[in-house]
């Protein structure tokens, strides 16, 4: 079942929706740092590099779904919260564009939790308005990845929609039962770390792909609290950016000494370091094999930060297609998918 896929990232819902059986067919990203990575694990994946501003829905070939990420720094509680006043949060409304023009049988939308914040509610209802406007029936949700495999606490919310002459139920996966820990996830990669040079430029040295962590100081505000997460709990949820990437577990939790003023344990001080990429992108369930291609460690994190999980997206994608296909054994879809 053939998909396409914008502001595709890095790819971690593509990879999840082609581990659930579909197949990105063209994919949209426009940043330049992004477009090597992209290619390289999706190989016979047509990637368009303009701006999707730029680029007329007739250009686009049909598919049975459309998947993807709009840009969430306008929505971010860690940023302006500038939301659809923002250009960035406006590309929503491309999506939705591209979505009526092209009238697939599914899409799904992922973002920050940071939209449900009270501030940027009417712009909510506004965007859910236009998805059931466009002919969809919409399915809405607040989803935690670490409550399907993943370790790390990570919430975002997520816009399913089918069109409303397929007259289909969705629900969204259940809940698994066992929570994975960073010792399940990164305990082998303990001892094959390796670091870039004095600017953070990789040496391409690495052992295993992207395992390579960032140097440098700390700021104040990231002294502000405890960065440190045991070997037997979940990762602080993996930012878009090397400086906010959390400690890794081998050191001991960091001491409260003042207000909102945080310091590492005295005589342990060298065991403090940021996670490397590859560990952020193990938490965040990518494969050791989906290679991250950069120069400076900064654009690794930050692909790395801003993907959707891909264990997430299958447990998504895998819904979705159990009621594809329970519709189409019915005959419904027989005229309308794109194989």
């Amino acid at each position: 079942m053939n998909i396409i896929s914008l502001f595709s990232g890095a790819g971690g819902l593509d990879l999840g929706f082609h581990q659930a059986g579909f197949n990105t067919i063209w994919a949209n990203e426009y940043d330049k740092e992004i477009w090597e990575t992209f290619e390289t694990n999706f190989s016979d994946t047509k990637l368009d590099r303009r701006s999707i501003v730029n680029i007329p829905s007739s250009e686009i070939p049909d598919a049975i779904g459309l998947i993807g990420g709009p840009p969430c720094q306008s929505w971010s509680e860690a940023g302006s919260s500038r939301g659809i006043n923002d250009k960035r949060g406006q590309l929503f409304f491309e999506f939705i564009r591209i979505l009526r023009d092209k009238r697939p049988l599914f899409f799904l939308a992922e973002n920050v939790s940071g939209m449900l914040a009270g501030r940027h509610s009417d712009a909510l209802e506004n965007i859910k308005n236009h998805f059931i406007q466009s002919g969809y029936k919409l399915y809405f949700e607040l989803l935690n990845a670490s409550d399907y495999g993943i370790a790390q606490d990570r919430e975002r919310v997520f816009f399913v929609g089918f069109r409303n002459d397929l007259d289909i139920t969705f629900k969204f996966p259940k809940k698994l039962h066992h929570k994975k820990t960073l010792k399940d996830i990164i305990w082998d990669l303990q001892d094959s770390v390796t670091t870039p040079d004095e600017k953070n430029y990789t040496k391409n040295e690495c052992e295993v792909l992207n395992h390579e962590y960032m140097l440098g100081g700390f700021s104040s505000m990231y002294m502000s609290r405890n960065r440190v997460r045991s070997w037997d709990e979940q990762s602080f949820t993996i930012q878009a950016g090397g400086r906010h990437a959390p400690l890794h577990p081998q050191a001991p939790k960091m001491e409260k000494v003042g207000k909102d003023k945080q310091a590492f344990i005295g005589g342990y001080e060298h065991l403090y370091r940021r996670l490397s990429i590859r560990e952020c992108a193990r938490i965040q369930s990518f494969p050791d094999n989906h290679k991250f291609c950069y120069k400076n460690l900064s654009a690794g994190y930050k692909m790395v930060g801003n993907a959707v999980p891909p264990t997430l997206a299958y447990h998504i994608a895998k819904e979705i297609m159990e009621v594809l296909k329970e519709k189409s054994e019915k005959k419904v879809l027989h005229k309308t998918i794109y194989c």
